[in-house]
Protein backbone atom coordinates (compact mmCIF):
# COMPACT_ATOMS: atom_id res chain seq x y z
CA UNK A 1 0.00 0.00 0.00
CA UNK A 2 2.04 2.89 -1.23
CA UNK A 3 -0.86 5.25 -1.67
CA UNK A 4 -0.35 6.86 1.76
CA UNK A 5 2.51 9.16 2.70
CA UNK A 6 3.59 11.03 5.80
CA UNK A 7 1.54 14.22 6.08
CA UNK A 8 -1.49 12.85 4.20
CA UNK A 9 -4.90 13.65 5.63
CA UNK A 10 -7.13 10.59 5.68
CA UNK A 11 -10.53 9.53 6.95
CA UNK A 12 -10.64 6.92 9.68
CA UNK A 13 -14.21 5.56 9.63
CA UNK A 14 -16.41 6.67 12.50
CA UNK A 15 -13.53 8.77 13.91
CA UNK A 16 -12.98 11.45 11.28
CA UNK A 17 -9.91 13.14 9.88
CA UNK A 18 -6.49 11.81 10.74
CA UNK A 19 -3.00 12.79 9.69
CA UNK A 20 -0.33 10.21 8.83
CA UNK A 21 2.55 11.20 11.11
CA UNK A 22 4.95 8.35 10.46
CA UNK A 23 5.41 5.20 8.40
CA UNK A 24 7.91 2.64 9.60
CA UNK A 25 8.70 -1.04 9.80
CA UNK A 26 7.93 -2.83 13.04
CA UNK A 27 8.00 -6.39 14.30
CA UNK A 28 4.38 -7.51 14.68
CA UNK A 29 4.13 -10.97 16.19
CA UNK A 30 7.42 -12.06 14.67
CA UNK A 31 6.71 -10.62 11.23
CA UNK A 32 8.27 -7.39 10.03
CA UNK A 33 5.44 -5.17 8.81
CA UNK A 34 4.97 -1.60 7.70
CA UNK A 35 2.83 0.41 10.09
CA UNK A 36 1.61 3.96 9.95
CA UNK A 37 1.10 6.25 12.89
CA UNK A 38 -2.19 8.11 12.51
CA UNK A 39 -3.19 11.08 14.66
CA UNK A 40 -6.97 11.61 14.88
CA UNK A 41 -7.48 15.37 14.67
CA UNK A 42 -10.72 15.63 16.69
CA UNK A 43 -9.37 14.09 19.89
CA UNK A 44 -5.57 14.04 19.34
CA UNK A 45 -5.46 10.23 19.63
CA UNK A 46 -2.49 8.37 18.18
CA UNK A 47 -3.17 5.03 16.46
CA UNK A 48 -0.74 2.51 14.98
CA UNK A 49 -2.17 0.75 11.94
CA UNK A 50 -0.55 -2.07 9.98
CA UNK A 51 -0.44 -1.11 6.30
CA UNK A 52 -1.93 -4.48 5.42
CA UNK A 53 -5.16 -3.49 7.21
CA UNK A 54 -5.54 0.07 5.96
CA UNK A 55 -7.96 -0.69 3.11
CA UNK A 56 -9.89 -3.32 5.07
CA UNK A 57 -10.45 -0.76 7.85
CA UNK A 58 -11.87 1.68 5.31
CA UNK A 59 -9.15 4.28 5.77
CA UNK A 60 -9.14 6.54 2.74
CA UNK A 61 -7.97 9.91 1.51
CA UNK A 62 -10.35 12.87 1.66
CA UNK A 63 -12.85 13.20 -1.17
CA UNK A 64 -12.50 15.66 -4.05
CA UNK A 65 -14.39 18.95 -4.37
CA UNK A 66 -16.40 17.34 -7.17
CA UNK A 67 -17.56 14.63 -4.76
CA UNK A 68 -18.57 17.34 -2.27
CA UNK A 69 -20.79 18.91 -4.95
CA UNK A 70 -22.41 15.51 -5.52
CA UNK A 71 -23.01 15.13 -1.77
CA UNK A 72 -24.77 18.51 -1.69
CA UNK A 73 -26.89 17.45 -4.70
CA UNK A 74 -27.78 14.20 -2.91
CA UNK A 75 -28.89 16.12 0.17
CA UNK A 76 -31.03 18.45 -1.98
CA UNK A 77 -32.86 15.72 -3.90
CA UNK A 78 -36.23 14.79 -2.43
CA UNK A 79 -35.65 11.05 -2.26
CA UNK A 80 -35.30 9.43 1.15
CA UNK A 81 -35.84 5.86 2.22
CA UNK A 82 -36.40 5.47 5.96
CA UNK A 83 -37.28 2.13 7.48
CA UNK A 84 -40.18 2.18 9.96
CA UNK A 85 -38.53 -0.59 12.00
CA UNK A 86 -36.37 1.22 14.59
CA UNK A 87 -34.11 -1.74 15.28
CA UNK A 88 -33.44 -2.47 11.61
CA UNK A 89 -32.99 1.21 10.79
CA UNK A 90 -30.52 1.70 13.64
CA UNK A 91 -28.49 -1.35 12.62
CA UNK A 92 -28.39 -0.17 8.99
CA UNK A 93 -27.28 3.31 10.06
CA UNK A 94 -24.56 1.88 12.31
CA UNK A 95 -23.21 -0.19 9.42
CA UNK A 96 -23.23 2.85 7.13
CA UNK A 97 -21.37 4.93 9.73
CA UNK A 98 -18.64 2.29 9.93
CA UNK A 99 -17.88 2.46 6.20
CA UNK A 100 -16.41 5.95 6.40
CA UNK A 101 -17.99 6.81 3.05
CA UNK A 102 -19.07 10.44 2.82
CA UNK A 103 -22.14 9.40 0.83
CA UNK A 104 -23.10 6.89 3.54
CA UNK A 105 -22.74 9.59 6.21
CA UNK A 106 -24.91 11.91 4.10
CA UNK A 107 -27.53 9.16 3.78
CA UNK A 108 -27.63 8.63 7.57
CA UNK A 109 -27.86 12.37 8.22
CA UNK A 110 -30.54 12.86 5.57
CA UNK A 111 -32.74 10.00 6.76
CA UNK A 112 -32.45 10.96 10.45
CA UNK A 113 -33.10 14.61 9.59
CA UNK A 114 -36.26 13.57 7.73
CA UNK A 115 -37.31 11.26 10.54
CA UNK A 116 -36.80 14.11 13.02
CA UNK A 117 -39.29 16.17 11.00
CA UNK A 118 -41.90 13.45 11.41
CA UNK A 119 -41.36 12.53 15.07
CA UNK A 120 -38.89 13.05 17.91
CA UNK A 121 -35.74 10.97 17.57
CA UNK A 122 -34.65 8.56 20.28
CA UNK A 123 -31.57 9.52 22.31
CA UNK A 124 -29.42 7.06 20.32
CA UNK A 125 -30.66 8.38 16.98
CA UNK A 126 -30.04 11.99 18.07
CA UNK A 127 -26.46 11.04 18.97
CA UNK A 128 -26.01 9.24 15.66
CA UNK A 129 -27.39 12.23 13.73
CA UNK A 130 -24.95 14.53 15.55
CA UNK A 131 -22.03 12.20 14.85
CA UNK A 132 -22.94 11.86 11.15
CA UNK A 133 -23.24 15.65 10.91
CA UNK A 134 -19.92 16.23 12.66
CA UNK A 135 -18.03 13.74 10.48
CA UNK A 136 -19.62 15.04 7.27
CA UNK A 137 -19.06 18.71 8.12
CA UNK A 138 -15.49 18.05 9.24
CA UNK A 139 -14.45 16.41 5.98
CA UNK A 140 -16.28 18.85 3.72
CA UNK A 141 -14.84 21.88 5.54
CA UNK A 142 -11.34 20.45 5.13
CA UNK A 143 -11.86 19.70 1.42
CA UNK A 144 -13.36 23.05 0.43
CA UNK A 145 -11.38 25.11 2.97
CA UNK A 146 -14.42 26.61 4.68
CA UNK A 147 -15.33 26.94 8.33
CA UNK A 148 -17.35 24.19 9.95
CA UNK A 149 -20.13 26.70 10.65
CA UNK A 150 -20.34 27.67 6.96
CA UNK A 151 -20.45 24.03 5.89
CA UNK A 152 -23.03 23.09 8.52
CA UNK A 153 -25.23 25.98 7.41
CA UNK A 154 -25.01 24.84 3.79
CA UNK A 155 -25.71 21.19 4.69
CA UNK A 156 -28.86 22.12 6.60
CA UNK A 157 -29.94 24.57 3.92
CA UNK A 158 -29.77 21.73 1.38
CA UNK A 159 -31.68 19.39 3.69
CA UNK A 160 -34.31 22.07 4.29
CA UNK A 161 -34.76 22.51 0.54
CA UNK A 162 -35.09 18.76 0.17
CA UNK A 163 -37.80 18.48 2.80
CA UNK A 164 -39.60 21.82 2.50
CA UNK A 165 -42.73 20.05 1.24
CA UNK A 166 -42.40 17.27 3.80
CA UNK A 167 -42.37 19.81 6.62
CA UNK A 168 -45.64 21.35 5.45
CA UNK A 169 -47.23 17.90 5.06
CA UNK A 170 -46.18 16.99 8.60
CA UNK A 171 -47.62 20.21 10.05
CA UNK A 172 -50.99 19.44 8.42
Amino acid sequence: MDYLSVGDKVIYPNQGIGIIEDIQKQDLYGVESRVCTLRIVSNDTLILIPFSGVRAMGIRKLVSEDKVRKIYEFMRDGIVDVSKNWKGRHKEHEELMKTGSLLDLAFVLKSLYYLNLTKPLSFREKKMMEKAKALLVSEISEVIDATKDEVEERVFKNLSLCFKDAATQIDS
